[in-house]
């Protein structure tokens, strides 16, 4: 049996991800953003607060603050002050931002059902159980 390569299994997942990234990119550009702005749209309402978005999509802090401005200028972001805490700011997506965060999340979820389709429904179900199990 031959010995299992964590960083190829890696590398293959990362590769893997990357592509269907490069393939909607054009498609995610033409609704104004890019991808990691179209990720930091999706966590937002879980994760309203800037610090905790850094956390949650491990990028710098000062890179989500470039990314919460952009997406404020665009129209897709709101920063108001927290009620309960008067020194902080909680992000909220705008109509137009949930607009567009729904319609690129779908076009990364077509290009990633075409790549899933060259699994058989068991293939797919075994795959999603194993990538929770390594959550």
């Amino acid at each position: 049996m031959s010995r299992i390569d964590p960083a190829r299994i890696w590398s293959l997942n990362y590769n893997l991800l990357m592509s269907v990234i490069a393939d909607v990119s054009p498609d995610i550009a033409e609704l104004g953003l890019d991808t990691k702005e179209l990720f930091v749209l999706a966590q937002v309402e879980e994760h309203p607060y800037p610090a905790e978005l850094a956390a949650t999509l491990s990028m710098p802090k000062p890179t989500i603050t470039v990314y919460v401005k952009r997406l404020e200028v665009a129209g897709f972001l709101r920063r108001e002050l927290d009620t309960e805490d008067l020194r902080r700011h909680r992000l909220q997506v705008t109509p137009a931002g949930r607009k567009v965060t729904a319609r690129g999340l779908a076009m990364l979820s077509e290009a990633f059902s075409a790549r899933l389709g060259r699994l058989s429904a068991a293939e797919q179900a075994q795959l999603q159980h194993l990538l929770e199990k390594m959550r």
